[in-house]
């Protein structure tokens, strides 16, 4: 087992439940020396998109950085799954912070949920009625009816997931903005969104909620039935993400818009 000295990281290991992310945490733990999750620098994160959202959401208020190594499908927020080498690659890794949007929905009461996102909000028509939304940016009005499937707010880092399967735009990493992607539009059905400061305010109203409901969706944490869904970035918080200096987040997400070129 490899013994760390002062200089290294102290590192806890967690793992997805799938039999591959399960068995590489067995693999890790046996060649490297870890401590509870509660005392540990750095958390190693096995698995794939899913469980690193999860950790970022759960470390969020915490100093802890992230290395993640992937041992699910995608992986786009994970490093390559190496099991030699571990605390080298973590001590030259370049460290990426990710502010989350955060999202408060209304349902009909009046009542607010609060949840945060760090890849994107998005609404959903519940039924098999297309949704109609209104559109405002800082408490201005700027499409008074979309008619559609539903509407994404992505962060940068949340760009190239499910925005970019609705032909959202790709975000740099490092740019202050947010990316307005609307899912399926009807009409106007020539609007196919729109990029906006990292400081404005998204606000949606939900048109004729009862006969067309609505879920909002921040992440993982889902609520039905709104009416009103406020969304702005949090810049007071952020989680901390580490990737390898020879593949840092800012050029995958780069890589991703020359991906499909040939």
């Amino acid at each position: 087992m490899n013994k760390p000295d002062a200089s290294e990281p102290r590192i806890a290991i967690i793992a997805a439940d799938a039999p591959e992310a399960q068995a590489a945490k067995r693999e890790l733990e046996a060649l490297y020396d870890t401590v509870p999750l509660e005392e540990a620098d750095v958390v190693v994160a096995l698995g794939g998109d899913g469980l690193m959202l999860h950790t970022m959401h759960e470390l969020l208020d915490t100093d802890k950085r992230i290395f993640g190594m992937n041992r699910g499908s995608v992986g786009f927020l994970m490093n390559e799954y190496r099991p030699e080498g571990l605390l080298e690659r973590i001590r030259k890794a370049v460290e990426t912070e990710i502010h989350p949007l955060r999202m408060i929905a209304r349902n009909g009461k009046g009542e607010p949920h609060e949840a945060l996102a760090f890849n994107e909000v998005s609404l959903f028509r519940e039924r098999h009625q297309a949704a109609k939304l209104k559109i405002y940016v800082d408490d201005v009005p700027r499409l008074d009816e979309l008619v559609c499937d539903g509407l994404i707010i992505a962060t940068p880092a949340g760009s190239t997931a499910y925005n970019l399967s609705a032909h959202g735009p790709i975000l740099p990493l490092n740019s202050p903005l947010i990316a307005l992607t609307p899912i399926s539009p009807f009409r106007p059905r020539r609007w196919r969104g729109a990029i906006l400061p990292d400081t404005a305010k998204v606000s949606v109203e939900v048109l004729e909620a009862k006969k067309r409901p609505v879920a909002a969706v921040a992440d993982n944490r889902e609520y039905r039935d709104v009416v009103w869904v406020d969304v702005m970035k949090d810049p007071t918080r952020a989680a901390r993400l580490l990737f390898d200096s020879d593949r840092p987040l800012a050029e995958k997400v780069l890589a991703e818009q020359f991906r499909y070129c040939d």
